[in-house]
């Protein structure tokens, strides 16, 4: 298994149409290319809650998500890597035939456990599960150790205090947190929820972020019908983003969040002179649940 390799990160220039004429630089953290599998922001996330079961001499890790989780094969590699066990609660009955994303957790060593939609939202989990020694990570990380983890994230980031706006999707708000928590007082941190009218969601950050959380405000009107949902606009801007950066980008979250910071910047949300920092929080693998050619990359 191939390590993380937290050297390859760049912060690269993005020229987006109209921007440079209000004198609004933007770049993006290139998160996605520390590892094929346990990319962007999943690694950090999960890297505290790996070193706590190291410490703890825990016996397998427990985490949940969907069919089609980035977190959930994040997991899986991140737990072949360190020699853990892991388990994968996974929403839903179990297909005839596995989707790319679970065959894959599988191969990695994750046993996968497959639970009805009720019984998930209700956190009616297998009572074997919760023995102490498993340590249970949260969907999506979710967490106080999840947002330490994220926290350290602009650790990687060149001359991080120069910019203006934090750019980044928001989906449990892990990451959220810990950037606001990481973020000088004088920056902002916008989110661009993934999530359908869960207005909610801002209190959540901030509760999580606590306390040391900075500025920070989520906006709700770029979800293209909710949580993995998509539109052909969306694919086409995909599509034309990559032709012009050359940086691929995954429906689920970053295409949402950059075609969010498009349309801001070209709506003049953003003050003339912002410095923005996008933050490309990996999850490319979610991709692979689309149909073949609808991106070009």
């Amino acid at each position: 298994m191939q390590e993380i390799q937290l050297h390859l990160i760049t912060t690269d220039k993005i020229q987006l149409p109209g921007a440079a004429v209000k004198n609004i630089d933007v770049y993006m953290l290139r998160l996605d290319k520390i590892h094929p599998l346990i990319s962007g922001n999943k690694w950090f996330k999960l890297r505290f809650y790996l070193d706590e079961a190291i410490r703890q001499k825990k016996k397998k890790i427990v985490t949940f998500g969907g069919a089609w989780s980035n977190h959930i094969i994040a997991t899986a590699a991140a737990c072949q890597l360190h020699n853990l066990q892991c388990i994968g609660i996974i929403r839903g009955e179990q297909p005839a035939k596995l989707c790319d994303i679970l065959k894959k957790a599988g191969e990695l060593g994750m046993q996968l456990i497959f639970i009805s939609r009720n019984d998930y939202s209700k956190g009616n989990i297998p009572p074997e599960i919760t023995s102490d020694d498993n340590l249970i990570i949260p969907a999506g990380g979710y967490g106080e150790t999840g947002k330490k983890g994220a926290a350290t994230i602009l650790d990687n980031c060149r001359d991080k205090n120069r910019f203006t706006h934090i750019c980044c999707a928001v989906g449990t708000g892990t990451m959220m947190a810990g950037l606001s928590v990481a973020a000088s007082s004088s920056q902002k941190i916008i989110g661009i929820s993934v999530l359908k009218n869960n207005f909610q969601l801002e209190q959540d950050v901030k509760l999580l972020a606590g306390n040391e959380g900075n500025v920070l405000s989520i906006l709700h009107d770029y979800h293209f019908g909710g949580y993995a949902k998509s539109t052909p606009e969306l694919f086409s801007f995909m599509n034309n983003w990559y032709r012009q950066t050359q940086i691929p980008i995954d429906f689920v979250y970053t295409g949402k969040l950059c075609y969010a910071v498009t349309d801001l910047a070209n709506n003049n949300y953003f003050p003339a002179g912002s410095r923005i920092l996008i933050i490309h929080s990996g999850g490319l693998t979610g991709n692979s649940s689309l149909k073949k050619g609808t991106l070009i990359f």
